[in-house]
Parts: structure tokens; sequence; C-alpha cells
């Protein structure tokens, strides 16, 4: 007998953007252990007790997610942020491509959630053949494709911010180790569902993403997973996975009374999730300004603790 459906209001003011739909979680996204009494449920996931990882539960269905992505999410001019945010992107797109180009050795690399192409132009232009999976892009070098689907033999699979997104990760990334050449590279860019900004703003953290983030990791269940599916772990940095300022940001100016959103406020009016009155937009950014002295401040300490937003881990096919 199938199990009942059951909506669930994401992080932050109910609205029909943050509801979904689908089946309760019953087994764990990453290590894919059943949930037990062991388990911890908290609004809008469930972590588990054996690997420590979260699961979005409900799992939502297909027509939520279509939603929960909309046209906001990936607008079809490409641009995401106001003033210089889709600069600053392509400026970090191009410091990640080094990073890679620098790490992989000769041969394709695949991007798994491309999103607009950023990293693969940036790659190219370093003279890299690279090429990217994402659902509905025009880009000319990305496919609509499962990485299940994909064939051939790559230098480097790049999960950058998009694991968290899938509903099997673990699976995806045993489809990108069997697609890495020997000595390929696996990166891997992910929220830290254990740092300590995860655990300041809780239900209110903006890389919890609910329903958008299917799987929340913390950097010991990424790696020791990894481990154990036979990939030898080669690195792991707390600054190259990005975002950990804007989080801590964020959750800030979220605190203040006023239904403060700093991070919808960034973005263009096109590629925002609700709407945002002009006077709510410029009391966001203000806000922003104002703190972020105090937003440096505490990813220095999320730095120094060892515990950042993002994790960045660097894995090889032995």
């Amino acid at each position: 007998m199938p199990r009942p459906r059951r909506g669930l209001p994401a992080a932050g003011p109910v609205s029909p953007a943050t509801v979904w739909t689908g089946e309760p979680a019953v087994l764990c996204a990453w290590c894919r252990t059943p949930f037990g009494d062991g388990c911890v449920r908290r609004r809008g996931r469930v972590e588990c007790a054996a690997c420590g990882s979260a699961t979005t539960d409900p799992v939502p269905d297909a027509e939520s997610l279509d939603a929960a992505y909309g046209s906001w999410y990936w607008p079809d001019s490409g641009r995401r942020f106001s003033l210089v945010g889709d600069a600053l992107l392509r400026r970090s797109r191009a410091s990640m491509a080094r990073r890679i180009d620098e790490a992989a050795p000769a041969g394709r690399i695949l991007d798994v959630g491309a999103g607009e192409g950023t990293l693969i132009d940036a790659l190219a232009a370093r003279g890299r053949s690279a090429e990217g999976l994402e659902r509905s892009s025009t880009h000319p070098r990305i496919r609509d494709l499962e990485i299940s689907e994909v064939e051939g033999e790559f230098a480097a699979v790049i999960f950058w911010h998009s694991l968290e997104h899938l509903a099997e990760p673990r699976r995806a990334v045993r489809d990108a180790a069997a697609l890495l050449a020997p000595g390929g590279l696996l990166v891997i860019a992910v929220p830290d569902y254990g740092s300590l900004q995860a655990r300041a703003f809780g239900d209110a953290w903006l890389h919890l993403d609910l329903p958008r983030h299917l799987a929340h990791l913390d950097s010991a269940s990424l790696t020791s997973g990894l481990e154990s599916d036979g990939l030898g772990v080669a690195a792991v940095s707390r600054t190259r996975g990005g975002q950990e300022v804007i989080g801590w940001l964020d959750g800030l100016v979220g605190l203040l009374p006023g239904r403060l959103d700093l991070y919808q406020s960034l973005r263009r009016r096109s590629a925002r999730r609700i709407e945002i009155g002009p006077g709510r937009r410029a009391a966001s950014v203000v806000a922003g300004v104002i703190l972020f002295p105090l937003a440096l401040g505490c990813a220095a300490v999320e730095f120094a603790s060892g515990r950042t937003g993002t994790v960045y881990v660097e894995a090889r096919n032995d």
C-alpha cells in the first residue's frame, strides 16, 4: 500500500513557492540506510544516525521540483545577480578552472550540473575540452542527460554545488568514478551540513535551500563515502568551496525585523524566487553592507574551527 503524500513548507515565510509534496523519506539519500529510531527529524529533513548526513523530507515529487526551480532559478538571460555579482561569479569560475586544469591529467572534463556553462566556458578558455550536463540548456556544449547515460572517458568529473541537488548522490558519484581515466580527478563542492553557520541558522540557513537540495552532507560523511567507494581523497579545502561569507551574511540579515532577504535582493528581478519591493530590497542590501564586517569575522572563526559553510574535495580513482 503506498504511503500517503504530504506537504511541508520550506524554511522562511510560507508561500506557494515554499510548499512541496512527495513521499516520506525512508532511506538516507547518501548511505541508503533505512531511517529508524536513531534518526533525528527536523523541519523539512531527517538526519541519518549511520552517516550523519540529512535527507530532504518528504522527498519532493517531480511536479514539486519543477515548481521549486521554475523559470527564475536559471533565467533565459543567463544573468542572475545585480551589481557586480555576475562578474564576480565569472571570476570565481575562472579561478576554479585554473585549479582543475592544473590538477587534472590531459583529457576531456565533464561538469555535472553545469548551470549556464560558466565553468566549462572558463575551462575552454584555458584550452580544455569541456562539456556539461544540465536540464533544458541551450548551451552548445551542455547536454540534457543523466550521468548514468554518459559514455566515454574523462580526465575530470566535477560536481560544483550540484551533488546536493541529486536524489541519489552516491550513485552519481559511482557513475562519475566509472567515467574517470586512470589518475582522473573527481571534484566535489557542497554545503557543509556540519558547519557552524548551519548550526547557527538552522531551518533558515541559506544553503539548506529546501526542497531543491535533496541531500545535506557534511565533510565527514562525504569523504568517508568516497573512500568506501574506493576513491582516494587527495585534497580537502575549506576555502575553495566558496559561499561561506554569503551564508553568514544572508543569515545575519534574516535575523533582523522586516522579513529582509539579502540573497534574493542581490538577484536580478527575473531571477528572484519571491517578489521583493524596492524598500525591502534596499533595506536588505543596506543591512548587508552594515553587517559585512561581522559576517567576515564569523567566516574567519569558521575557517579557524575547520567547520566552514562549504567543503571542497578532490578524489582520484585509485
